[in-house]
């Protein structure tokens, strides 16, 4: 390189899953089989509606230039309406509604936006890396907080209350909760609008995965006097099985919103508007389309109980959302050894909890991304696995 690097590319790394992709593509062309069952890339695909509403569109001849950076009316409507619908969450869909190229889009911007030198974050441990990782390129201190077992992977409040909270200006929060699975009461989200109220941050749910194996989808803005100190993204990713279509949105108070709007103006030109026309056709599909996804990730999940019961590892059943979490067992150090190993000798490659921080090192996660003859391919091999160890 002729040129140095800026200072704050220091303070990150390239993803896991991006170095992950690498190896296993490279054993793969080495001639192994290799399942991967570590991440959540749904591998069924969107509606038959929503794809022929993209190709329908993509032949029109005036659909193809720049887009609004604040998406088409039709987006925001149907994004206001869809949290209406299942949230119960009354949106202005021209102020309060900001749709994203992707929601991990929205929290790179809402960290440029908000964060300096000097702030602080609450991140949750373990959580998912792109919260700390975007803090610290905007120059801020990544902080986390602990989730527990014991607690049910919910944030003791009462401690945090007991340190220092003046340099805090934002609050992740991901609920559903990847990785665990834990999903939130609303009297959770009760107590953080209260935190947060009292101590002035600005909270943020992350919450694409409140309709898979989830019958009570909830949003934290459902909460009264939420919109003074909380925003909420979520995704078409998970839910809608359009993971590389880029789908996201932001939602909250106008003022908030607008503030984003300046720096994302700077980063897109919007968004290709037959994937816009195509969401709206998402967002508008019945209660039936995710019961129908959700029989089916049930039949899947079962069949990654028996992976984790051959591996000797606990867990609850009544996790939510795209994966299932498990506590391994102690005959290895820690998940990074479980999953190393796992691969070398089986070729099937888990998620180490270690990646999301050092309260996820005891712990492995399963995707439920793969077909149920996949999945028992795998636990073949596991069994093999597991004589051997």
């Amino acid at each position: 390189m002729i040129i140095q690097t800026a200072k704050r590319i220091s303070t990150v790394e390239e993803y896991y899953f991006s170095r992950k992709l690498r190896e296993i593509g490279q054993l793969r062309e080495e001639g192994q089989t290799i399942f991967n069952l570590g991440i959540g890339s749904p591998d069924l695909p969107p509606a038959p509606a929503v794809i022929e509403t993209l190709r329908s569109a993509a032949e029109d001849p005036g659909f193809h230039a720049y887009q609004s950076y604040a998406g088409i009316p039709a987006l925001r409507t149907a994004f206001a309406n869809w949290y209406q619908q299942h949230f119960s969450v009354l949106l202005d869909a021209t102020s309060e509604v900001l749709p994203l190229i992707g929601s991990k889009e929205g929290i790179m911007h809402l960290s440029m936006t908000f964060l300096e030198k000097g702030d602080e974050v609450l991140i949750p441990d373990p959580g998912y890396p792109a919260y700390a990782a975007t803090a610290r390129l905007a120059g801020a201190t990544a902080r986390t907080y602990t989730l527990r077992e014991e607690n049910n992977w919910l944030p003791d409040l009462t401690s945090l209350t007991q340190t220092d909270l003046s340099k805090v200006k934002i609050m992740w929060i991901n609920y559903p909760h990847m990785p665990t699975g834990a999903a939130a009461p609303l009297s959770l989200f009760e107590e953080l609008v209260a935190f947060a109220l009292e101590h002035q941050i600005l909270l943020v749910n992350d919450n694409p995965y409140s309709f898979l194996l989830n019958d009570t989808p909830k949003s934290i803005l459902s909460i009264p006097g939420a919109k003074v100190v909380a925003l909420e993204l979520n995704s078409l990713s998970k839910s809608h099985n359009m993971a590389g279509w880029r789908i996201g949105m932001l939602a909250g108070r106008a003022d908030y919103l607008q503030e984003v709007i300046k720096f994302k103006s700077n980063m897109d030109s919007g968004m290709f508007r037959p994937i816009q026309l195509a969401a709206v056709k998402a967002l508008q599909l019945s209660p039936e389309w995710y019961q129908h996804q959700n029989t089916i990730y049930r039949e899947r999940q079962t069949l990654i109980f028996k992976i984790m019961d051959n591996l000797n590892c606990t867990y609850r059943k009544d996790q939510v959302g795209m994966f299932v979490w498990a506590r391994i067992p102690k005959e290895w150090k820690d998940s990074y050894e479980l999953s190393d190993d796992l691969l070398k000798q089986t070729g099937v490659f888990v998620t180490p909890g270690g990646i999301f921080g050092e309260a996820g090192k005891a712990y492995i996660r399963i995707s439920l991304c793969a077909k149920p003859a996949t999945i028992e391919m795998a636990l073949d091999k596991i069994k093999s696995f597991k004589m051997n160890k």
